[in-house]
């Protein structure tokens, strides 16, 4: 058990370059009586430190970084390359991106530099150099944070160049694309690389207002699955750069950049491979399910199996959805301890102090317009920051122990919703968390893992909607069932290779021997039709979105179709593979009939809850190496007992021992240390 930093992280961005001097003493002061220890300064402040080609001037950032060092803050350094100074695309226009449907931008927004600009990547080189050389050698400067929430995409010329040499490196000849894309379909067939176009609205995009615009915007498939992954990478090689030189003056500084969840862009597996911690910006909406929180936390720490921080939330409110409720008395509190239950080691805000100014003055602060500590907002920032403090570093570096692991994969994700069809409304993200959703009410250890991670690891392993089946993935999968594991799959499973061309013999493709069963059409159904499926006792479940019309290729049939002309047929089954088994469930059911096909497969696997007591409560645990965390939180709106097995161990937050019959009321929090098993 090890953590990246000395002491849980209490703090977040902090911009003092946008007020006057006196304020910056009377945030001291106030931050100080909240416990904040961190902050992350630099974020947006290129065009201040670089005003010309020629000029640098870092005397402001110098007197930030001194003032925070005195007050013995963990300095969170940011690089400030996340939007461009004027004076850059004013003299070098190349630098500004080309959007989707081909018109060239000028300078404004930020995430708005080319990642191929020779130009954007030259002087982003160099302000880092800059930054490393004056900063990485102070000791409070204890983690760099590159860019800020990378993403987005460019459709320019540069981009278009470099994309095709991406192309030669991964297919080393035209044909082999022509292949790939199967670009004889419309008579496609390039023979030349020169030939290549991006797939934006120019060429074989289609307009954003399509009535496919939620899942399909490309003719190609391939060509668009491509381009995906070479704009994730384009935009990590920006991120590898900065962390290089960094790393050339501070080799075991953590350096790292602010991720965005469930966030579509980028592949987010490939990127935590070179981040020393994965951060991330979490920003819920006031509907927003606790189960999809936890899901997307849950995700955060499986991209590199280990905590992380959580770089951004909000005190408050946002100001950028369509609506911005305040967060409730507690709700803050508990929002933060849920995020260190499923594995975070900082608690960091957007913002410290509430701007005067621009789309984000609205934005949620510690310190509010009113500019003073007597506010709801700051009193719950005190009494986290007092606990946290009290806290210290007991749970840093702590692990979740997990016995099932969620397959999610970008790939996935993009070739999914680029598919013609089935149905518009199937979307990657909400299918994956329909099955994340039966652990959490559960109170289940989930990780979320990658395509290629070590199964053997799980009791248990689910992947819904693994529409692309890549090399290796068949192998893997039968490896961990015949060794005893039991894997849960669905529909649209088995359907695609890597370039999203469809494996021939029937679906699900190369899954069809493992899963005993062969799907030979799939319907499609509108929102205002479904079906039933009966199970053999005779309980039902609706069912929507899409049924596989299948037969049974050695599997049996656990529930059936009640209706349409496929009455009668296999919808759920299950099939015996050497020491495994392998569920298939071949439509979109309602929350009850994916908790009774899960709950069948769980018990199969031997995989159990957190804790061996049944309740409404969450209750999340993370492993130290002498006890166990069990983080208890009440997100319902009626009071509820905390478990029985719980009780006689000791609340982290407040040294005293849990009572049998103890309540929490909504958005209450205990941290319950057990040494031993604990539960």
């Amino acid at each position: 058990m090890k953590g990246k930093f000395k002491r849980i992280l209490y703090g977040g961005d902090y911009n003092p370059n946008q007020w006057t001097k006196d304020v910056w003493d009377e945030d001291m002061r106030i931050f100080r009586d909240a416990r904040i220890n961190s902050a992350t300064i630099n974020v947006f402040s290129w065009a201040k430190i670089q005003p010309s080609e020629e000029e640098y001037n870092f005397s402001e950032l110098d007197e930030i970084v001194d003032m925070l060092s005195r007050e013995n803050y963990d300095i969170v350094l940011a690089t400030s390359t996340a939007a461009l100074p004027a004076w850059m695309v004013k003299k070098y226009p190349e630098v500004a991106r080309t959007d989707y449907e081909g018109r060239h931008h000028k300078f404004g927004q930020r995430h708005n530099a080319c990642p191929n600009s020779p130009v954007y990547q030259k002087y982003a080189g160099a302000l880092v150099k800059k930054l490393a050389e004056r900063y990485a050698a102070n000791p409070h400067v204890t983690c760099w944070h590159v860019n800020n929430e990378y993403g987005g995409e460019c459709y320019c010329e540069n981009c278009e160049k470099a994309f095709r040499v991406w192309l030669k490196k991964k297919y080393k000849t035209i044909e082999a694309v022509n292949q790939a894309w199967n670009l004889e379909f419309w008579g496609h067939t390039v023979y030349d690389w020169d030939e290549i176009v991006l797939p934006n609205v120019l060429g074989d995009g289609m307009e954003k207002k399509s009535v496919y615009a939620a899942r399909v915007d490309t003719a190609f498939a391939g060509l668009s699955i491509d381009y995906r992954r070479f704009i994730s990478d384009s935009i990590l090689e920006n991120y590898k750069m900065e962390r290089d030189i960094i790393h050339s003056y501070a080799p075991d500084t953590v350096v790292t950049t602010n991720l965005m969840g469930t966030y579509k862009g980028l592949d987010y597996f490939k990127w935590a491979k070179e981040m020393d911690i994965v951060s991330w910006d979490n920003y819920p909406s006031y509907d927003t399910p606790w189960s999809f929180i936890a899901m997307s936390h849950d995700l955060m720490r499986g991209l590199k199996d280990e905590p992380f921080m959580l770089m951004e939330q909000t005190p408050s409110q946002q100001n950028w959805q369509m609506y911005n409720s305040l967060k409730k008395p507690g709700q803050m509190r508990a929002q933060s301890y849920q995020t260190m239950a499923h594995g975070a080691d900082t608690i960091q805000f957007f913002q410290l102090r509430r701007s005067v100014g621009g789309c984000e003055k609205f934005h949620g602060a510690v310190i509010a317009h009113a500019g003073t500590e007597n506010t709801r907002v700051f009193r719950e920032v005190k009494q986290l920051g007092e606990e946290l403090e009290h806290l210290s570093d007991t749970t840093l570096g702590s692990v979740n122990e997990t016995e099932v692991g969620i397959i999610f994969d970008w790939d996935n994700y993009w070739a999914l919703e680029y598919t013609s069809g089935p149905n518009v409304d199937l979307m990657y993200v909400d299918q994956i968390h329909q099955y994340y959703q039966y652990f959490y009410n559960k109170n289940i250890g989930v990780s979320m893992i990658p395509f290629d991670a070590d199964f053997s690891k799980y009791k248990m392993i689910v992947a819904p909607v693994l529409y692309m089946v890549k090399e290796g993935m068949k192998e893997a999968l039968e490896n961990y069932v015949k060794n005893g594991g039991v894997l849960v799959t669905t529909y649209m499973s088995g359907i695609v290779g890597e370039s999203d061309n469809v494996y021939l013999g029937g679906y699900p493709g190369p899954l069809k021997d493992l899963a005993g069963v062969w799907v030979e059409e799939v319907d499609a159904l509108a929102p205002e039709q479904f079906n039933k499926v009966v199970f053999d006792d005779g309980s039902e479940a609706k069912s929507r979105i899409v049924s596989d019309l299948m037969h049974l290729e050695g599997a049996e049939c656990l529930a059936k179709y009640e209706s349409n002309f496929y009455a009668g047929t296999p919808a759920v089954t299950r099939n015996h593979f050497g020491n495994g088994q392998v569920y298939y469930i071949g439509t979109d059911m309602e929350e009850a009939g994916v908790a009774r096909v899960l709950g069948m497969a769980a018990a199969d696997a031997g995989v159990t809850p957190v804790i061996g007591e049944e309740t409404e409560l969450e209750v999340t645990c993370r492993k130290a190496d002498d006890c166990k965390f069990y983080f208890v939180m009440n997100f319902r709106d009626e009071e509820i007992e905390i478990p029985s097995c719980l009780a006689g161990n000791t609340d982290a937050l407040t040294g005293e021992t849990v009572k049998t019959g103890e309540i929490l009321k909504k958005y209450d929090v205990r941290i319950i240390r057990a040494v031993g098993d604990g539960k």
